[in-house]
C-alpha cells in the first residue's frame, strides 16, 4: 500500500471514529479513560500534536470543537455527568495505562 492511500485510510478510520464517538453523548470520558487508557480530549490533543507537527496553527479549544463537533463547554453542560466514586477510584487504578498525551500516565 502506498503512503497516500495509508493516509487516506488512517484519516476515513478517524472521522469514523469521531462520528461515533458525537453520537455516543452517553458514553462519559471518565468511562473511556477507565477502560480504553484514551477519551476525547486525548483525540483532541493527538489532533492538536499533529496539527503542530505539521505547522498547522491550532489551539487545544479548536481541536476540542472538531473530536467533540461542539465547544467542549457546551459539551460538559449538555452530556457531561458527574464521576461516581467507582469511576474515579477506577481513574486513579488505570492512570498507569492512559494513553501518555492525556497526561495522566508519568510513564
Amino acid at each position: 500500500m502506498d503512503e497516500t492511500t495509508r493516509t487516506q485510510l488512517e484519516a476515513a478510520a478517524f472521522r469514523g471514529l469521531v462520528a461515533h464517538l458525537r453520537q455516543r453523548t452517553d458514553v462519559q470520558n471518565i468511562d473511556l479513560m477507565n477502560l480504553a487508557g484514551f477519551c476525547r480530549n486525548c483525540l483532541s490533543k493527538w489532533y492538536l500534536a499533529a496539527a503542530e507537527e505539521e505547522g498547522v496553527e491550532m489551539d487545544y479549544g479548536r481541536a476540542r470543537e472538531i473530536v467533540y463537533g461542539m465547544t467542549y463547554d457546551k459539551w460538559k453542560r449538555d452530556y457531561q455527568q458527574e464521576a461516581n466514586e467507582d469511576q474515579k477510584a477506577a481513574f486513579e487504578a488505570s492512570k498507569p495505562l492512559h494513553a501518555k498525551i492525556s497526561g495522566h500516565s508519568k510513564a
